[in-house]
């Protein structure tokens, strides 16, 4: 059972939630149903409440399970505030909500869980009658309804130049008596100046008496001895940071529970105003003490750690401004929109490390304003907020959630595809790089190819979570949607840089054309002796996988046998070369001019592409830690000047990468062969990249800080890299920079030339044409 929003219309408390018995079905409505039961706080008989039956393929997707479809387990329930009240009377205490859900004869009780964001997280408090709160809150798992009578109302917050004026009602009955805040940590209490107008009061909380760090709580100290906590009222908008002279502020916060309390503290970005605007939202608030340093916006994406940033415009009444921007530009300069996943925001003063990030805050005025949803092409982006007052935004799938649920999936898998194989093959290419990652690598050059033949086909590129628009004349197709699979299964050539779905079968008449994505120097797929590889039925997959590949690519002679012994591919690789380094071999100075201005790099600095691999061994949930090695501070200190580091961790590597004038982050771009073509010199470790760099004839520097770990601990290498590597193996940052402050080639001309003799002799311009000519005669034959 979860709830999953909790909102208040017109005095009545809106429940949307989805509940289920274990191993019972959900697809229809009327197989379940829910009755909620409100337990009163003097052990009277419970309360019965009726729900309605909601349509919520959520809960499907949810339940991560395929057996059993769900969709028709989600309900709404309306609670009425009067139906708390005994004899027409408001009784003190908390009522426990608790679910009762029946299949068929079955019935079970369940308590009603918090959902993990939003209203269904931290549900909003109200008022429902003089002086009296209701405020819904979880605990012991499950959701709770306390009545609070004879409450003090909060119902104005001004802040002054020395502190603060709070403006409320006692409760009925009540007048006199003061203010009195209570140190939380110590529990100092201090009395403050409060006039009275019948019960309406007015106090005064000035800094100078909050002169503990920490937090105040005010209450009412009534003249008949009683204490009554302040309960604000309609959010008070206006300011709530007072700015101190040590820097910290004297900080009026209202609590979820609509309790009010000072604190004495660090500043925080409070955000008052969000505006839509064309780029996203607009979030304004306050900064006090920010000195007008340099400072951006930080979202961070909650899995992989990467992050993007903004400018931020500070003003000097301590206010800030900043654009959170929905598709912001990728390093490429074209606009990309926000992987999905949630983004955690926060402030950084330029260059700061990231333990100094200030989490942005909501002012309580904006609060129920949220959730904001809005559109950007074939995404859908909502901000929201956890932990009551955290804005976040969520960057939500491409495919609904009738789509993406397991059960669904299983359904487009096991019988939709196979259905979709007994129609007739159409003549289309369905193209996928990285799993729809990106408009790249051989695939791309393939695509070119055929488009520059004119031949009738028709082109669908695989697009994972919007991150790329292919060129007009593609038609784009969602990873995993049902025009996927039906693709997957109707076209005629299947053209990927990596790995084919598992449950792939060839049909007769189809080309499933394997190019990879690299000359192997560090051992890949049934090479790796490591326990790992086999843990999670790679091989197993693999094998099923290699059977239907009727084209293998292999860049070199030298390749052929490792990529043929890796996969156990029966095969003749077709060596070829790569078609992603015609452009390399044909380089044109006014693209690599185009390009680099695309990327930044001002004329007549040298590009360094520093692109290492990952670690097998530090791996961090779903991604590899980044581990620069790079000084980049000295780097900068000694190249600064005329150069500009070009950083491309591995697509596998998580965490934060610096961007700045020196450092440019380039791990968005969508075509590694970009950099490539615009670099001077790469740098790298055992990336697979240096095979096709060494096309260009430009020098390359080897980072093998951990040359001996690497070679026997971890993927070990298909031949003899310190012999052959066409450039100085450095055990260390210092060396590095000093190799590229001082470069030098010309002790390495002679490896290089070898180098390339041995990896490369394919290399000539005309790997594309080697390649599609291959897939027609194949298909012609099947023909």
């Amino acid at each position: 059972m979860g709830l999953r929003r909790a909102v208040w219309d017109g005095g009545i408390l809106s429940l949307l939630g989805d509940g289920r018995l274990a191993g019972h079905s959900g697809d229809r409505p009327g197989e379940t149903s829910v009755e909620l039961e409100l337990t009163p706080p003097s052990g009277q008989r419970p309360l019965r409440l009726r729900t309605y039956p909601r349509y919520l393929p959520e809960a499907t997707d949810d339940s991560a399970q395929a057996a059993l479809g769900l969709d028709w387990t989600g309900f709404t329930a309306l609670i009425d505030p009067e139906a708390l009240r005994r004899r027409g009377q408001w009784h003190p205490g908390t009522w426990q909500v608790t679910a009762l859900v029946a299949a068929g004869a079955l019935r079970a009780r369940a308590p009603l869980a918090a959902h993990w964001c939003g209203s269904g997280e931290y549900p909003s408090a109200c008022w429902v009658g003089e002086g009296v709160l209701l405020v819904p809150r979880f605990g012991s798992d499950t959701l709770r309804l306390t009545v609070l009578p004879g409450r003090a109302v909060v119902t104005g917050l001004d802040c002054a130049e020395d502190g603060f004026l709070v403006s409320g009602r006692a409760p009925a009955g009540s007048s006199g008596g003061a203010l009195v805040l209570r140190h939380r940590e110590t529990d100092t209490a201090v009395a403050c100046d409060t006039d009275w107008d019948g019960s309406a009061f007015t106090a005064r909380v000035g800094a100078a008496q909050c002169d503990l760090s920490g937090h105040w709580e005010p209450s009412l100290l009534l003249p008949d001895g009683r204490t009554v906590d302040l309960r604000t009222d309609c959010p008070p908008a206006g300011r709530r940071q007072l700015p101190l002279a040590d820097r910290q502020v004297l900080y009026a916060k209202q609590l979820s529970d609509l309790r009010l309390q000072f604190c004495v503290q660090d500043p925080e970005p409070l955000v008052d105003a969000l505006t839509a605007v064309p780029e996203g939202w607009e979030l304004a608030g306050e900064l006090p003490h920010h000195a007008g340093a340099g400072t951006e916006l930080v979202l961070r994406h909650g899995g992989d750690g990467r992050e993007r940033r903004r400018p931020v415009e500070l003003t000097a009444d301590g206010r800030f401004r900043t654009v959170l921007a929905l598709e912001p530009p990728a390093s490429d300069g074209r606009p990309r929109p926000l992987a999905k996943g949630v983004w955690e925001l926060s402030l950084r003063r330029t260059g700061a490390p990231e333990h100094e990030d200030r989490s942005l805050r909501l002012h309580p005025a904006v609060l129920d304003g949220l959730p904001l949803r809005t559109p950007r092409g074939p995404k859908s982006f909502l901000l929201e907020r956890r932990w009551h007052d955290t804005p976040i935004l969520d960057s939500t799938p491409v495919l609904s959630a009738a789509e993406r649920s397991a059960r669904r999936q299983r359904r487009l898998r096991t019988a939709d595809y196979p259905a979709a194989r007994r129609r007739p093959l159409r003549d289309a290419v369905l193209y996928d790089v990285f799993g729809g990652r990106s408009y790249s690598c051989n695939p791309r050059a393939v695509h070119e190819e055929l488009v520059a033949r004119g031949l009738p086909l028709e082109h669908l590129w695989v697009v994972e979570d919007g991150q790329e628009q292919p060129p007009p004349g593609t038609t784009a197709l969602r990873m995993w949607s049902p025009e996927w699979y039906e693709a997957l299964a109707t076209s005629r050539y299947l053209v990927g840089n990596t790995h084919f779905p598992e449950f792939l079968e060839r049909r007769e008449g189809q080309v499933v054309a394997q190019l990879w994505h690299g000359t192997p120097l560090k051992r890949i797929a049934r090479q790796v002796r490591t326990e790992w590889m086999a843990e999670d039925g790679y091989l197993r997959r693999l094998e099923h996988e290699v059977r239907q590949w009727n084209l293998l690519l292999s860049p070199s002679p030298f390749a052929t046998p490792i990529l043929a012994d890796s996969f156990d591919y029966r095969g003749a690789p077709l060596e070829a070369g790569y078609p992603r380094n015609d452009r390399l071999v044909r380089a044109d100075p006014v693209e690599r001019a185009a390009v680099r201005a695309r990327l930044g790099v001002p004329e007549g600095r040298t590009a360094v592409l520093y692109a290492p691999t990952w670690r097998d061994d530090q791996r961090e949930g779903d991604r590899y830690r980044l581990d620069l090695r790079l000084d980049v501070e000295a780097a900068r200190a000694a190249l600064g000047g005329d150069h500009v580091l070009l950083l491309r961790p591995h697509v596998h590597v998580g965490g934060r990468v610096p961007d700045d004038d020196f450092v440019r982050d380039v791990s968005d771009h969508p075509d590694v062969a970009d950099l490539m073509l615009a670099a001077d010199v790469l740098v790298t470790d055992y990336s697979s990249l240096m095979f096709d760099f060494a096309v260009t004839g430009r020098p390359m520097l080897f980072f093998t800080y951990d040359l001996e770990h690497y070679r026997r601990r971890l993927r070990g290498f298909t031949f003899d890299f310190e012999a052959h590597a066409p450039g100085p193996l450095l055990a260390d940052s210092a060396s590095v920079v000093a190799a590229l402050r001082e470069l030098d080639p010309e002790p390495y001309r002679e490896r290089y030339r070898a180098f390339r003799e041995r990896f490369c002799p394919l290399e000539d311009g005309r790997a594309s044409a080697r390649v599609v000519d291959r897939m027609l005669e194949l298909a012609g034959r099947a023909g």
